[in-house]
């Protein structure tokens, strides 16, 4: 299998059909059939379900796929991190972050970086945290923004400021707390809840230090579909204080969780054993500038 096999096998996969895959390949249909047709021989094993509209891959196209990925991508770092050496601040940084923290960080970064150095250009990944480690274990990004506790043998990093949990409710459908702008944990007894995965055992076990027991009708790994259950009256949502930039609709609202106040972390993470671009150096060395001057 050559590498020109696996860009065709990865474009398809990311594409969903042959048709849109030979476009980006700038390839004729019939030939990138034939060539995954001769790929399934070489191989001998099928690797696309016959008779459905969309590709689908079968057990032996999964594995290839996950491999497929991790191998282009250290090629294509591999390359990426050769070629920049010498060129000085230019490129290409590929960025991953999860949601709410990329909607924090991620504008105002990014735009002093671009005011300095205009040359570079920016490819972002978005996804839950072990996504984003994933990506950076493959060599697709290089800097990884997460929530997720990562391992000190394998990646460098360094965590911002601690950041507040909020309860985010329906204005109408689903509130509760005496006051304004602050809900007390001991106000979310009854209530209907929906909570992070990630946040989840943490959450309950400061529900059970105040005597009862959550209800929580949703546990979800997704902070926008949280969002969106908010909206529907579904149950109030336990998010981090970035999510506001998210809540653009009026019949939301937010209050910040006290006795006891809730706190998350974000950290940023990048492979221990890769050399980063010249680029994505001065990007932590900003990053770092502007959110943990406060540390220093």
């Amino acid at each position: 299998m050559e590498i020109k096999d696996m860009h065709a096998f990865y474009a398809i996969v990311e594409e969903g059909n042959i048709s849109h895959a030979a476009q980006r390949l700038n390839l004729a249909q019939p030939a990138l059939s034939r060539q995954m047709k001769r790929l399934e021989t070489s191989l001998g094993v099928q690797l696309f379900e016959r008779g459905s509209r969309r590709i689908r891959l079968t057990e032996a196209g999964r594995l290839l796929y996950s491999r497929v990925e991790h191998i282009l991508g250290m090629v294509e770092g591999t390359v990426r991190e050769i070629t920049e050496i010498g060129s000085g601040v230019a490129g290409a940084i590929r960025l991953g972050t999860i949601t709410t923290s990329g909607a924090m960080l991620l504008p105002e970064l990014i735009g002093a970086f671009h005011r300095r150095f205009p040359q570079v250009t920016f490819q972002l990944w978005e996804g839950e945290g072990a996504r984003i480690l994933e990506l950076l274990d493959n060599r697709v990004i290089e800097i990884g923004i997460t929530r997720t506790q990562v391992d000190q043998n394998i990646y460098e990093s360094f965590v911002l400021p601690n950041e507040p949990l909020i309860m985010v409710m329906h204005r109408s459908r689903c509130i509760c707390g005496r006051r304004e702008d602050e809900v007390q944990l001991s106000e979310l007894k009854d209530q209907p809840l929906i909570i992070p995965l990630r946040w989840k055992t943490l959450f309950v076990t400061q529900c059970k230090k105040m005597g009862f027991a959550p209800q929580i009708v949703c546990v979800s790994d997704s902070i926008v579909q949280d969002v969106l259950w908010t909206k529907m009256g579904i149950g109030m949502s336990l998010l981090p204080l970035s999510a506001r930039s998210m809540l653009s609709d009026d019949a939301l609202v937010y209050k910040k969780l006290v006795e006891p106040e809730l706190s998350t972390h974000t950290v940023v993470a990048w492979l221990r054993n890769r050399t980063l671009s010249s680029s994505s150096r001065h990007l932590l060395a900003m990053f770092k500038q502007m959110f943990l001057q406060d540390k220093n």
